[in-house]
C-alpha cells in the first residue's frame, strides 16, 4: 500500500470519526459506525496480509544475536557525529558476516545496538571480537605520479611496487546517482597514524563546506615533512583499511593545522570530520550480549501462538455461554479488536517479540472487561423493569466512566513502561497500549452499534444472561482489619525471603553476569553438570533444569565472561549429552545497575501518574487507597516470586507494571460505583455505601479476573519455558489484585477519611464536586 493511499484512507477515517461523534444516535449513526468498522477491518487485513512478509519478528523468535556497545570517551567527549560515524564503521564490520538485514542503531548518546539475525553460534565469539576491536585511522600516500603507474600496471607494462597496493575508493554522489569508484595505488604502511589528530570539525567557508583538522606536535612535524615532499600529489585517509577520502596536497602545511576542501555537502563534510576524530580509537565496552537459537525461537512462538489461540477459544466460549446473545456481540467485538490490534502493530512496523505476544494475549482478557462492565450494568437496568432499548442506552452511559478511568490508568503505566523500558519489554508496552485503545473502540463503538442494529430496529426485544454470581450483602469492610493482617503477614514473609536470598533474587539483567541455556539430546542430571564444573570452580552457581516438548534444557547463571569456558567444559566432560547452545546472555554490571534504576523510576513515575489522575477524577482519599492497593499487589507478587525461588528479570519488570495497571483497573471500577453512590445521594453511612458498591461490582470483578486468567493460564502451561515466569507473575498479580480491590482499597479510603477528621457528609460533598467537574459525557 502506497503512502499516498494510506494517507487518503486515514483522512477518510478521520472524517468519518468526526461525523460519527457529531451525529445524534439513530440510523445514520449506526451506518457510520458500521462503515468505520468495515473500513478499519479491511484496512487492517490489507496491512497484515501476508503475515509471513508483513509481520517483523524479533531476535527472540527468529533467532540471532544482539550486542549493546558503549563508546568509551577519551580526551574528547563523544558527539552525535562521532556516534553516527561509529555506527557506519560497525555496519561495515557486520557486513563481513553476511547476515540478512542486520540492525545497527544508536542508543542514547554513547551506545550502539547491533542485532544480527540468524548468526551462526560458531561465529558469535568472532563477531564480538570484530565489534570490540579498535578502529585504525591512517594517512597513506598515493603513488606520486597522478595515476600513470596504475595505468601502466593495467596495460601490463609495469608491476605493482612492493610497498604499494591497489585500493578501491568509492565516492558517494547525490541521491539517486550511482557512486563513482576509483582505483588508487596506495602505500601499504601508514605514513602518519590517526592517533596524532587532536581535533577535527566541519564548517562552511569561502570554498564551500570545509573540513579542518589539527595534529599534536609530533604529528604536525611529520605532516609538515610529508606535505613538503609531496606537493601536488594525493594522500589517502584510511579507516579500517577503507579509503574515506583522497585529497590533493596543494602546499606544504606546517604548524599542525590543515584544511580539506572539495565538493562536499554538509553531511559529507561532517562525516569526514567525524572519521578524522575516529570515535572507535579507544576500546569499546561490550555492555550486553543476547543470543537465541532459531530452533528455540520457533518452538517458543509456536507454543505462544497455540496458547493464545486456545485462550481465545475458551474465552469466546465462556462469554458466549454466560451472556448468550450479548456474548455473541462481545465476541464479535473481541475478534474485531484483535484484527485492529494486529493491523496497527504491523502499520507501525512493530517488531513482534515474545513479551509482545504475551501483551497481545493479555489484551484478550482485558478486552472482555469493558463488555463485562456494560453487561452487568445492563442486567441491573433490566432488573429495574426498563425496556431493552432504554436499558442498553443507560448501561453504556453508566459504564462509560468506569471504562474510561480503568483504561486510562492502565495506559499511564503502559506509557511509562514504553518510555523507560528497552528492547522486548518496550514491545510489550506497545502491544498493551494499542490493545487498550482497540478495546475502547470496539467496546464503545463496535459493540454498541452492533447491539443497536438488533435492539433499536426491533429484531431483538428481550435478552437473557446467566447469573451465577448474585449480589449479596457481604460485610467486606468488616473484614478489612483481618484482610490487612493477612496481607501484612504475607508481606513480612515475602520480605524476609527477599532479604535472605539477597542478590539471588535478581537475574543477570540486574546484577550483571552470563546466562547460558543448553539443550541436551537426553536427560542430564544437575549433579552431572556440577561435577563437570568442579575443575573450574563454578559448581556452586545456580543451575535450573526444564523441559519443553521432547527437549531438555539446562540453564546456568554464571559470573561475567565465563559462559564460553563453561560450555566447553560441559561438552568435554559429558560428550554424550550432545549439547547445543539455545540461548546466551551477557550483561555488564553497569547496564544491570541502569536497568534496576530505570525499573524503579518506571514504577515510581507510574505511581505518581496514577496518584495525580485518581486525585483529579475522584478525591485524595481514593488516590491513597489506590496507591496502597497497587503497592500491596506489586510487593506481594515480588515476595511470592522470592518464596518460589524465582529470579527478577527485565521482562518481569513489564509483568509487574502490568500488574500495577491491572490492580488500578480493578480498584477504579469499585471506586466508580462508590462515587456514583455518594454523588447520587444514596442513603446510608460510608461503610454501607462502600459495602453495597463492592457487592454490586463483585460479579464483574470475579468474571473479569476469570476471563483475564484464562489466556494467561494457557500461556503459563503451554507457552514454553521462556514466558513461564512472565505469565506466572501476571497470574499472581491478577489473583492478588482481585483480592486487594475487594478487601484492601476501600477500607484504606475509609480509614484515611477518618484519620484526617473527615465525615461521611464531607466525603460525599467532595466526591460530588469532583463528579460534577470531571465526569465526561459519553458519545451516543
Amino acid at each position: 500500500m502506497t503512502p499516498a493511499l494510506t494517507f487518503f484512507i486515514g483522512l477518510v477515517l478521520l472524517i468519518l470519526f468526526g461525523w460519527y461523534f457529531a451525529t445524534d444516535f439513530g440510523p445514520r449513526k449506526r451506518l457510520l459506525a458500521t462503515v468505520l468498522m468495515l473500513l478499519l477491518v479491511a484496512f487492517s487485513i490489507v496491512t497484515i496480509w501476508p503475515p509471513s512478509k508483513k509481520i517483523q519478528l524479533g531476535l527472540d523468535i527468529k533467532g540471532g544475536t544482539s550486542f549493546l556497545i558503549r563508546l568509551v570517551a577519551g580526551d574528547r567527549p563523544i558527539t552525535k557525529n562521532n556516534l553516527d560515524q561509529a555506527v557506519e564503521v560497525i555496519r561495515k564490520r557486520v557486513d563481513y558476516f553476511g547476515a540478512g538485514e542486520p540492525v545497527i542503531s544508536p542508543v542514547g548518546t554513547d551506545r550502539i545496538l547491533v542485532q544480527i539475525p540468524g548468526l551462526d553460534p560458531a561465529k558469535i565469539i568472532e563477531a564480538r571480537q570484530q565489534l570490540s576491536r579498535v578502529a585504525k585511522l591512517e594517512f597513506r600516500l598515493v603513488y606520486p605520479d597522478n595515476g600513470e603507474r596504475l595505468r601502466a600496471i593495467d596495460a601490463g607494462t609495469e608491476v605493482i611496487p612492493p610497498e604499494y597496493r591497489i585500493e578501491k575508493y568509492t565516492i558517494q554522489q547525490e541521491e539517486g546517482k550511482k557512486p563513482i569508484e576509483e582505483r588508487l595505488l596506495v602505500k601499504k604502511k601508514a605514513d602518519l597514524g590517526g592517533d596524532r589528530v587532536t581535533e577535527s570539525n566541519a564548517y562552511y567557508g569561502p570554498d564551500g563546506w570545509t573540513v579542518q583538522l589539527k595534529f599534536d606536535s609530533a604529528g604536525a612535524k611529520i605532516f609538515g615533512q610529508i606535505t613538503e615532499a609531496n606537493v601536488g600529489h594525493r594522500f589517502a585517509i584510511v579507516l579500517d583499511n577503507v579509503i574515506q577520502s583522497a585529497p590533493s596536497i596543494r602546499t606544504a602545511i606546517y604548524g599542525g593545522d590543515a584544511i580539506i576542501t572539495g565538493h562536499f555537502n554538509e553531511q559529507e563534510a561532517r562525516g569526514l570530520a567525524s572519521v578524522l576524530e575516529n570515535p572507535l580509537q579507544t576500546p569499546v565496552s561490550m555492555e550486553e550480549q543476547r543470543s537465541v537459537s532459531p530452533t528455540l525461537g520457533q518452538d517458543s512462538i509456536r507454543s505462544s501462538i497455540m496458547a493464545g489461540l486456545l485462550g481465545l477459544a475458551i474465552t469466546l466460549l465462556l462469554v458466549l455461554v454466560y451472556y448468550k446473545f450479548a456474548g455473541l456481540i462481545a465476541n464479535l467485538a473481541l475478534i474485531v479488536n484483535i484484527i485492529l490490534l494486529m493491523g496497527a502493530l504491523t502499520m507501525f512496523n512493530f517488531v513482534l517479540t515474545l513479551p509482545g505476544i504475551a501483551g497481545i494475549i493479555l489484551t484478550i482478557g482485558l478486552a472482555v472487561d469493558a463488555s463485562v462492565l456494560i453487561y452487568e450494568r445492563l442486567r441491573e437496568e433490566l432488573a429495574l423493569g426498563k425496556s431493552l432499548k432504554v436499558a442498553v442506552q443507560t448501561a453504556y452511559e453508566k459504564a462509560f466512566s468506569s471504562i474510561l478511568d480503568a483504561n486510562v490508568t492502565t495506559l499511564i503505566t503502559a506509557a511509562i513502561l514504553f518510555w523507560k523500558a528497552s528492547g522486548p519489554v518496550k514491545g510489550f508496552a506497545i502491544s498493551l497500549s494499542l490493545g487498550i485503545l482497540a478495546s475502547l473502540f470496539t467496546a464503545l463503538i463496535v459493540g454498541r452499534n452492533l447491539f443497536s442494529w438488533f435492539v433499536d430496529t426491533g429484531r431483538v426485544k428481550r435478552i437473557s444472561m446467566l447469573h451465577l454470581i448474585s449480589s449479596h450483602n457481604f460485610n467486606f469492610l468488616g473484614k478489612g482489619f483481618l484482610a490487612v493482617m493477612c496481607s501484612l503477614a504475607l508481606l513480612i514473609v515475602g520480605a524476609t525471603s527477599f532479604v535472605i536470598r539477597g542478590d539471588r533474587n535478581f537475574g543477570v539483567d540486574f546484577k550483571g553476569g552470563d546466562l547460558l541455556s543448553l539443550s541436551a539430546a537426553k536427560t542430564v542430571q544437575i549433579a552431572q553438570i556440577r561435577d563437570a564444573l568442579k575443575p573450574i570452580h563454578l559448581d556452586n552457581e545456580p543451575i535450573q533444569q526444564s523441559a519443553q516438548g521432547d527437549r531438555n534444557f539446562i540453564t546456568l547463571r554464571l559470573p561475567l565472561n565465563t559462559s564460553e569456558q563453561v560450555e566447553r567444559t560441559i561438552r568435554e566432560h559429558i560428550p554424550s549429552g550432545q549439547f547445543k547452545v539455545e540461548r546466551e546472555e551477557r550483561v555488564g554490571s553497569l547496564v544491570g545497575g541502569e536497568l534496576a534504576r530505570n525499573s524503579l523510576w518506571a514504577l515510581g513515575l507510574g505511581i505518581f501518574g496514577i496518584l495525580i489522575y485518581v486525585t483529579f477524577r475522584f478525591e485524595l482519599s481514593f488516590a491513597v487507597g489506590a496507591i496502597v492497593a497497587l503497592l500491596h499487589d506489586v510487593l506481594i507478587t515480588v515476595g511470592v516470586f522470592s518464596l518460589l525461588g524465582r529470579e527478577l528479570t527485565l521482562p518481569l519488570v513489564g509483568a509487574i507494571l502490568t500488574i500495577a495497571g491491572y490492580s488500578i483497573n480493578d480498584t477504579i471500577v469499585v471506586y466508580d460505583r462508590i462515587r456514583e453512590g455518594l454523588a447520587s445521594g444514596q442513603r446510608g453511612t460510608i461503610e454501607q455505601i462502600m459495602n453495597a458498591s463492592i457487592n454490586q461490582t463483585l460479579s464483574r470483578t470475579i468474571l473479569t479476573s476469570t476471563v483475564t486468567l484464562i489466556p494467561i493460564l494457557c500461556l503459563f502451561f503451554l507457552g514454553g519455558a521462556v514466558l513461564r515466569d512472565f505469565s506466572l507473575a501476571i497470574i499472581i498479580g491478577v489473583v492478588v489484585g482481585t483480592y486487594s480491590s475487594i478487601f484492601i482499597a476501600s477500607p484504606i479510603v475509609l480509614w484515611w477519611t477518618r484519620a484526617r477528621g473527615g465525615s461521611a457528609s464531607s466525603l460525599r460533598r467532595e466526591v460530588t464536586q469532583k463528579s460534577t467537574v470531571t465526569t465526561p459525557t459519553t458519545a451516543t
